[in-house]
């Protein structure tokens, strides 16, 4: 079983990110092959990247980043869902990104965007610069929700159309292929090459 880890991106009242967070993994519970764990950054509620030494050195101070990095390197994937917010994503994932360094490093991730008329795709394409930064391999597979709210029934609850669904399977599926792929090149990413 793969460890994927989806990270919703907004913190505001009133968020709708949950929603589509808890379906897509709901999605991926029935695809299969996952351990799966939402994890909501409004819950979670880091400060502003407060320790005093670099990331890169891994010398936590804060309990709450020790926690963190705990949990984010125990994940095999990601699914990020993000909104867009001013052409971009939200701060709190960028916070949240920037807390680490070496614990995303050799994963692929999945983008799951949504919004207005461009879907969030303008956050997605920004985060898959950053994600790269950071030895994350993003992929191209990604799910989209343009006018997403169309997508919410009178019961609060978060009901896709029919591509939605197919979009997802076809992400997830190469969530595995390319998690099972950068398996080996984590396993040997200390060792020095000759």
């Amino acid at each position: 079983m793969l460890n994927l880890k989806i990270i919703t991106s907004t913190v505001r009242p009133g968020r709708k990110g949950p929603l589509v967070a808890e379906w897509i993994a709901e999605q991926a519970r029935q695809y299969g092959g996952f351990e799966v764990e939402v994890l909501d950054l409004g819950a979670i509620n880091l400060p502003l990247m407060n320790e005093p030494v670099h990331p890169i050195m891994r010398q936590y101070e804060h309990e709450h980043t020790k926690q963190w990095s705990a949990t984010i390197d125990e994940a095999d994937a990601f699914v990020f869902v993000t909104a867009e917010y001013d052409y971009s994503y939200p701060a709190p994932l960028k916070n949240a990104l920037e807390y680490l360094v070496h614990e995303w490093n050799y994963k692929p991730a999945g983008i799951v965007s949504y919004g207005g008329v461009s879907a969030g795709t303008r956050a997605a394409n920004t985060l898959k610069n950053d994600l790269a930064t950071l030895r994350i391999v993003p992929l191209m597979e990604s799910v989209n929700f343009p006018m997403f709210t169309q997508f919410v029934n009178e019961q609060g609850e978060f009901v896709p159309n029919e591509v939605s669904h197919k979009a997802t399977e076809t992400m997830l599926r190469e969530l595995t292929r390319w998690a099972k792929g950068l398996a080996m090149i984590k396993e040997n990413r200390f060792e020095e090459v000759n």
